[in-house]
């Protein structure tokens, strides 16, 4: 479960009372809904700027479309849209920041 904000206290235990309601875990399953510990980031490099033969920059649907066809991806998670960004003003080549 993802949010767009950090979760209080108070939130975490609706959340902990809702997931008890609808997933109906047996009683010795323990859940205890947290706050992610880290976040990490994945920066890919070398990744042509421009479409194959036209003169639109690579978007971020194309991106995930990517990722999703790679088995290395499977249980991957992306927080938000990939950030893609010339490598230099000049260049051909992008860098693409992705939060998962």
């Amino acid at each position: 479960m993802s949010t767009n904000s950090i979760a209080l206290a108070v939130k975490l235990e609706v959340i902990k009372q809702w997931l008890k309601k609808t997933a109906s875990p047996s009683e010795n399953t323990e859940m205890e809904p947290c706050l992610p510990q880290s976040k990490s980031f994945l920066r890919v490099l070398g990744v042509p700027y421009w479409n194959s033969n036209t003169f639109l920059p690579i978007t971020s649907a194309q991106v995930v479309a990517a990722l999703s066809s790679s088995s290395l991806f499977e249980d991957v998670t992306l927080i938000s849209l990939s950030h893609i960004m010339k490598a230099s003003p000049s260049s051909d080549m992008s860098v693409i920041w992705i939060d998962i």
